[in-house]
């Protein structure tokens, strides 16, 4: 009797054994050997089946009931993250849901310099691989969105907050994805830097916004920003055109050429055409930076009135049409 006993007693030991070491082999050893990379993408309020699903058409996995246990006794099944992933099958099954579960994603650069209209932007999104131009743009003319984020206008144009951003591939609009983190960052970088709580008027930051654009286009130079604000503060003061070449050159669009010509200047036709029409340009002509948005906002005190390129990155400024005259002479035709 005592012999059956002790032959139960062993039988149930070496299944616990072997049981315990199968976990332990499940749980602890690599997935596959050698090991390979595999990229994942999890798309948000994807179930934690759609996920296991996944994780089996890329060869990720092969027993989907087994991981599915692993992730319950862990606790893990409701934590996973969206987003897009770099998986390597030499991975112990622990691990990788430990990376699914803390949201180790993979962020792609995307690098936008201050002074880029949208469609620019859009190039370069494109590029990226994060987003088509396509979505883009839908996003940026998405009405919806930019009543949600206070953007006045028809377009997100000058509020796509020029930054280099770290993006992962995680929705399926990803276009739309991108302009809401830059209309995001637009809303925090301003409030920091610019406004704080007090916000202003949307048509006072729009106004802001569409002058910082044209200080932007107009130098890349910090110390001058505040004193070319100013020149377009007094001419619009005085009830003088502002005579901003940028805006005349958005408003020919995608297709300028890249020479400006006389005939533009007198196009009445382009609405951002500031030789032409009085005041401010309908819209922003870019995404200006933070320097360019707190000049506008503060412009210098001065008279002067006019200014030109010296050829080096400077301008020179003068207070009356004569002096400019003579300016454009020296720097601009020699």
């Amino acid at each position: 009797m005592k012999s059956k006993i002790l032959l139960v007693l062993l039988c149930v030991l070496i299944l616990l054994l072997t049981g315990s070491l199968y976990i332990y082999h499940y749980v602890s050893l690599p997935i596959q050997y050698p090991g390979e990379e595999k990229t994942l993408t999890i798309y948000p309020n994807s179930g934690f089946s759609t996920i296991l699903d996944k994780l089996h058409s890329k060869g990720i996995l092969e027993n989907k009931s087994q991981f599915r246990m692993l992730a319950k006794i862990t606790g893990k099944t409701s934590l996973l993250k969206a987003g897009e992933y770099r998986i390597n099958t030499g991975w112990s099954r622990l691990k990788l849901l430990r990376v699914l579960s803390k949201g180790q994603l993979v962020l792609h650069k995307l690098q936008i310099p201050e002074g880029l209209a949208w469609w620019e932007i859009a190039k370069k999104v494109q590029k990226s691989g994060l987003a088509s131009s396509k979505s883009f743009r839908r996003a940026v003319h998405n009405q919806t969105l930019l009543n949600r984020y206070n953007i006045p206008g028809k377009t997100a144009e000058g509020f796509l907050f020029p930054e280099t951003y770290k993006i992962s591939k995680t929705f399926r609009d990803s276009g739309k994805h991108i302009v809401k983190i830059m209309l995001r960052e637009f809303r925090e970088q301003t409030r920091r830097h610019l406004w704080g709580d007090q916000m202003p008027s949307p048509k006072r930051i729009q106004n802001i916004v569409i002058l910082a654009s044209m200080v932007e286009k107009e130098t890349a130079r910090l110390d001058e920003m505040r004193k070319i604000a100013g020149v377009f503060k007094n001419r619009l003061e005085k009830g003088m055109y502002l005579q901003c070449d940028p805006t005349v050159i958005y408003g020919i669009g995608r297709n300028f050429d890249g020479n400006l010509q006389t005939p533009d200047l007198k196009n009445a036709s382009n609405p951002y055409n500031t030789y032409r029409h009085f005041g401010l340009p309908p819209t922003p002509i870019c995404s200006p930076g933070i320097a360019a948005l707190k000049a506008a906002k503060n412009p210098e005190e001065h008279s002067y009135l006019y200014f030109v390129s010296k050829g080096n990155g400077e301008h020179k400024f003068s207070r009356n049409l004569r002096d400019h005259n003579r300016a454009v002479r020296k720097y601009q035709l020699n």
